[in-house]
Parts: structure tokens; sequence; C-alpha cells
């Protein structure tokens, strides 16, 4: 593995240099023009003129965004009565060019990866990730509502990250991650970083590795017991299923297909839905399994602690805390996950 020093100086180069070759995106740190179309909700496109600000802690924004655009088009087709193709689905070309998403926290880097579990056949995830390069930055400092550790992750790891980016006293060390992140620092005169730098940050890393945690008996834990446990009822009675914990999470990949037509021109698209929705689980029959508040609340998060570990092993949680930190009815999925050891 390649690993630079580099300045602030010469990062604001690199993303000069590249955003003359890619689409290159940031965090937000104000709100977004609405008509801003050339760019995910949450990010802004940045042309390398100014010089990079991230906030403390994961962005606004996941990097969610990027990989399950809202809304994606799966097919286009035409209605118009006297058109040859009238009826006919057609799979619209996928987008080969090039997005490189700066900014990014090892968290987020981490949900690309879970998320990649359930959506590995999934051709639409898998063209987005494969032009995609994520410039991550550790962090070197947390919120009160970071608990990444405690999910398996860590504050300064870079799994899943083409480029990791660790400030230093006067700079960045720079550790190249993938073929992509090669490509990104191809043509660039960088120098190698010295070995104090390299040794400094692996003993960084090692101290705060990612250990089994309590946590861990929830996989192994009984799910009758967790799913009828008494706690499930008052949670649903404080969550009013607005889905905004859904949206901002990165690793929830809920969605629904629908058809639009304007003027005779049709397309199939994939959307974000949210299991806290009543309609989301709702039958053509009209029999709803999850009608109830109480109902949906529990799905949500047995989903993250409980099923999708027994399918895939992971939890489908990273620790960012966007949800504890958005949450207007103040539900702590920290505390969710103490109610539930406390069941077993």
């Amino acid at each position: 593995m390649k690993v630079f020093k580099i300045t602030p100086a010469e990062l604001d180069t690199m993303m000069l240099a590249w955003s003359k070759a890619h689409r290159v995106y940031a965090p937000a740190l104000t709100k977004q023009p609405a008509a801003s179309s050339d760019c995910a909700p949450g990010w802004r496109r940045v042309d390398g003129s100014a010089a990079l600000t991230l906030p403390t802690g994961p962005t606004p924004a996941s990097v969610k965004t990027f990989f399950f655009p809202q809304p994606e088009t799966l097919l286009t087709y035409t209605l118009e009565n006297n058109h040859p193709d009238k009826g006919l689905m057609r799979e619209p070309v996928k987008s080969t060019e090039m997005q490189v998403v700066v900014g990014v926290r090892p968290c987020d880097a981490r949900s690309v990866l879970l998320n990649n579990l359930p959506y590995q056949e999934d051709p639409f995830f898998q063209a987005n990730r494969q032009r995609t390069a994520l410039v991550g930055f550790t962090c070197d400092q947390t919120l009160s509502t970071c608990f990444c550790t405690q999910m398996g992750g860590s504050p300064v790891d870079s799994e899943g990250l083409d480029l990791t980016l660790s400030r230093t006293g006067d700079g960045f060390i720079v550790e190249v991650g993938s073929a992509k992140g090669e490509a990104l620092v191809a043509g660039l005169t960088l120098t190698p970083a010295d070995e104090s730098g390299i040794t400094a940050l692996a003993a960084q890393r090692n101290a705060a590795k990612a250990e089994a945690t309590e946590l861990d008996r929830l996989k192994a834990g009984e799910l009758g017991k967790l799913y009828d446990a008494p706690m499930w009822q008052s949670l649903g009675d404080s969550c009013i299923n607005c889905g905004a914990c859904t949206f901002i999470c990165p690793t929830c990949y809920c969605f629904d297909i629908q058809d639009e037509v304007v003027r005779g021109q049709g397309r199939r698209i994939r959307y974000w839905d949210s299991c806290m929705f009543p309609l989301y689980s709702l039958h053509t029959s009209g029999h709803n399994p999850r009608g109830k508040k109480v109902q949906r609340t529990r799905n949500r998060f047995l989903h993250k602690l409980k099923y999708f570990p027994d399918r895939f092993g992971p939890f489908s949680c990273v620790g960012c805390g966007r949800c504890v930190q958005d949450c207007p009815v103040n539900i702590d999925i920290r505390e969710v996950m103490t109610d539930l050891l406390a069941v077993e």
C-alpha cells in the first residue's frame, strides 16, 4: 500500500486536478438550492477552487444517495400511439462517468460495504459502486452521538475507502486503498510518508481497533424473546413513524418501484421508501402484517440488530448517530440496544 504525506495546499491541488477529469462532490454545509440538479441532497459539486471544509463527525447526509439515487430510472418506454416501440421497456444506458466523493467518514464507507451484502447482484447498485471513488477522512474528533466502535467500526478505519486521509500536525497522511485510489494519485507528485508518521498512525489504529462488544450477544439471542419484549409497546407509542431515521440512515435501503408517464414518455423508477410507513407493508389483498406503529418500530430495530446479522453476519448499523441527532421524539438506538440486552 502506498502512503504519502501532503499539506492542505496539496490537498486543494489534488481536488482541482480531480475536478477537471471527474465529477467531484463534498459535503454541503448549508442548504442547497432546490434547482441544483447535478448534485445529491446534502452534497455540493466542487471545482477545486475553494478549500475543503468538513463538519466534525459524520457528514449531514450519508453517501447512500450516490449508490441509491433518489429516484433512479430502471426502465424507459413510450406510450405514443404512432411510435413503433410503443409499450416496449428499455433499460437506459448506465452512466460510467467517474464521480469522486470527498469527505467521507469511516462509518459511511463501512455502510457501503454493508449495503453491498444484500445488493451483490443488483446491477444498478454495482454500476454506481464501480464508478464512485470514496475519499475519506478519519475522525480526530467525534460527537456525543457517535458510537461506531460499539458496532464493530473505528473512527480511524480505512476499510471501504479508496483514499484515506488522516490529519497530522501540519497536513495529512494519505493511504491508497484501491485501484481507484491509485488512479486518483497517478500523475501527481506526492511525497512518501516517513516511517515515523506511518508508525504513529498504525499505533493510533491499533488503539482504536474494534473488539467484540456485549452487543454480540444479540446475534446469538433468542428471536422469540427479543420479539416479545415488553419494551416495544412503549417505544412504539413514542415513535411517530415519520421515517426520518430511515432516510438519513446510511444502511437503510428499502425502496418502492413506480411508473410515471409525462406526455406519453414513461419511466419506471426506484425510489426510497421506509418500513416505518404503514403503506410499505400493505398487501394487495388489503392485509397489512405491520399495520400498527409498534409492529413497524420493532421491525426497524430488529432488522438492524437481529434479522440482518442472522443473514449476513454484521449489524446493519455503523454507529454514525444521525438517527439519534434527528429523531423528533428523541428515540436513541443505543438505549434500545441496552434494553434488548436486558431481555436476555
